[in-house]
């Protein structure tokens, strides 16, 4: 069985992504644990990380969510484990998430450094379980470059079966290899992969916004996995929204005031994902039959629309397990850019 780490030195590198298109590329059989969960979901009395369901319902893996994490938390991990029986408790859960399977990911918590004081940093568990380790990079190209720098001068690399880095979300991916890879090579950081930045994978599902707004849903479920490529704020009249030329742009959510029928009206014969209404004003029944009918989501919050938006704004983009376009492009990104066995091997 291979065994892989997959870190980063900065959260939101997109660690979960990458292995969401490893296993769909590999069409392997394969374990996926993450020691020291970080998303905590609470369902059913039981508390999951997030990126362990998610892996979990898009391939039907048979190992409860529940089962692939530790715990959260730094305080009960020291209280409840040594460095030796937390090492024998990791080492207990790759042998029962690992049996028979091909390959057994292990990721790391938000950055290189999350989990060292409590032993699990990707680095410990590198050495732990003799994994192999992975650090995917990303950001613009200067950032990029420091990452990798960073990582040939400064992480120590003793005891562990570095493999190299995965550089993601990259604008450009002729530009960066003409300007950089040379020096890169000269740093002696091996290259796994350069996978280019898909605009997709950065939409956001109406659903999700649902979900983290607790906005009740008035009409439009049928629309609730329209992925929203814009978002505009309706705060003033229709008529000069209209205006806008980021109004006319396809799959755009639309938040405003409840009370604001005139920009109900025009969101709903626009080409709209959903509409988000603030203030908890409901709007007319007929703006609510109107919604049914066309199934564009009309969600109701109690937020005002500054502070809807800006909740919006600031959601950290996160794939769900229903969005399988996005599975399928992870797959086809990691086939066509990254040395899968050279990874695996």
């Amino acid at each position: 069985m291979k065994k892989i780490v997959i870190a980063s030195l900065d959260p939101s590198a997109g660690k979960t992504n990458i292995i969401v298109g490893l296993a769909k590329a590999a069409k392997c059989n394969f374990g996926y644990m993450k020691p020291f969960g970080e998303r905590v979901l609470y369902k059913k009395k039981r508390l999951l990380d997030y990126d362990s369901a998610l892996l979990t319902n898009i391939f039907g893996l048979k190992d409860s969510p529940e089962d692939m994490s530790i715990g959260f938390d730094h305080s009960k991990l020291r209280y409840m484990y040594t460095e030796g029986t937390l090492g024998q408790r990791v080492k207990e859960m790759e042998e029962i998430i690992g049996k028979d399977k091909d390959v057994l990911f292990i990721e790391g918590g938000k950055g290189l450094s999350y989990g060292a004081s409590v032993h699990l940093d990707p680095l410990n568990l590198s050495k732990m379980t003799g994994a192999r380790l992975i650090l995917i990079v990303g950001g613009d190209d200067d950032t990029i470059m420091d990452s990798i720098d960073f990582i040939r001068k400064y992480i120590r690399m003793e005891g562990v079966d570095f493999a190299g880095v995965i550089i993601n979300k990259v604008k450009d991916i002729s530009d960066f290899k003409e300007a950089y890879m040379d020096k890169i090579k000269e740093m002696k950081v091996p290259v796994l992969g350069i996978i280019p930045f898909e605009r997709e994978l950065a939409y956001i599902s109406v659903e999700s916004i649902a979900e983290t707004l607790f906005a009740k849903v008035l009409a439009g479920e049928e629309g609730m996995l329209n992925q929203a490529k814009e978002i505009f704020v309706g705060a003033q009249s229709a008529e000069s929204a209209m205006k806008n030329p980021l109004f006319s742009k396809p799959d755009k959510l639309i938040i405003t005031s409840g009370d604001r029928s005139d920009m109900i009206l025009a969101a709903l014969e626009s080409d709209t994902a959903g509409i988000v209404l603030t203030n908890n004003i409901l709007p007319s029944s007929n703006l609510i039959n109107m919604a049914k009918v066309k199934r564009i989501p009309l969600m109701l919050v109690s937020l005002d629309t500054f502070r809807a938006a800006k909740q919006i704004d600031d959601m950290e983009r996160l794939l769900t397990y229903n969005e399988r376009s996005k599975v399928e492009l992870l797959g086809k990104l990691i086939s066509e850019n990254v040395d899968i066995k050279a990874l695996l091997g």
